[in-house]
């Protein structure tokens, strides 16, 4: 998986041994920094700020992150997804996100960089980015954000069976979503005047979501590269189905790495629409081997972001969006 970056000097050190004193008046500073966010913000902080475990960080972090989102919008909050996007999804702003910043610095008493800010996209990279400065460990590489154009240029399966419309990858897994158009070609006889979405479709998307994160979240040895030609799927455990899925729904899909070692890697994988339960799965299991980097020019990196941004790459959207 890939490595994670070194932090920046003098930002990262422990607050345990800050969390010892803790005073009256402390406590009345914080209730008034947390006025706005709910009581159970404030109590996750006074837990946080006596004792110095980390554990109450999640509820701290969305309890302000859900200070400054808007009234409707705070319902997203309430299971604590991780993938759910600052900006996207919840309308967080770059001036927002300074002003859940600062009052995370005031409240957890810890300074955070603005550079640092740069590769929060999501809740989860909040919380993991929060918890790593508390911690005192080296921050993780930040998520990569991938559209559809990028991973039809990366993944050996292609439209019409592609299913994943966007996706991010990140250290700890990868993350997709697909849209049931009800022009899938699978859906003619499946069923009759019923279009359901097979289970079999949506375990093979979510074992093309396991090929996203070994051909651009696992670190090869140096000069080599997960080959694409050499992916194929070779099993699966604990396959369990818990929603029916139709034309219109939005497949979130999630996969999380549990061990790889050339030629096996082994997921865990789950599927929801909205905050329900479609289907998990405990493994998934796909064989892989590693190719030589070729040597490119200097230009060649250039001439593929051209090639990216031609008119040619339309119809790989309009394949998948139809």
């Amino acid at each position: 998986m890939p490595e994670a970056v070194q932090p920046s000097t003098g930002t990262n050190k422990p607050f345990a041994q800050e969390a010892k004193s803790f005073t009256p008046e402390d406590e009345a500073a914080l209730r008034e920094s947390l006025k706005r966010c709910s009581p159970s913000t404030f109590e996750a902080a006074v837990q946080y700020r006596r004792t110095g475990n980390p554990e109450h960080l999640p509820a701290v972090v969305i309890g302000v992150i859900e200070r400054f989102v808007e009234p409707d919008l705070r319902m997203k909050l309430k299971d604590a997804d991780d993938d759910l996007r600052l900006i996207e999804d919840l309308g967080v702003d770059s001036l927002t996100m300074m002003e859940i910043v600062i009052l995370v610095e005031e409240v957890l008493h810890m300074a955070i960089n603005n550079e640092e800010l740069r590769n929060l996209r999501t809740v989860g990279d909040v919380k993991t980015f929060i918890d790593c400065k508390v911690r005192g460990l080296p921050l993780p590489e930040p998520t990569k954000f991938l559209p559809i154009e990028h991973i039809a240029t990366v993944m050996p399966i292609q439209p019409p069976f592609l299913f994943l419309n966007e996706g991010s990858v990140s250290s700890s897994g990868a993350n997709a979503k697909y849209k049931i158009t009800g022009q899938e070609f699978f859906l003619q006889g499946h069923f009759k005047d019923n279009p359901v979405m097979p289970a079999s479709i949506m375990l093979e998307a979510l074992g093309q979501l396991a090929v996203l994160y070994l051909l651009e979240g696992m670190t090869p040895e140096p000069g080599k590269m997960v080959n694409p030609s050499t992916i194929f799927f070779t099993g699966c455990e604990g396959v369990r189905a818990h929603r029916v899925c139709r034309p219109g729904d939005i497949l979130t899909m999630s996969i999380k790495p549990k061990r790889a070692k050339m030629p096996l890697a082994t997921f865990e994988g789950a599927i929801r629409v909205g905050q329900e339960k479609a289907a998990i799965v405990e493994e998934i299991t796909l064989t892989f081997g590693f190719a030589e980097i070729p040597a490119q020019p200097a230009e060649s990196a250039v001439n593929v972001a051209a090639v990216k941004a031609t008119p040619e790459a339309a119809p790989v959207r309009k394949a998948v969006n139809s």
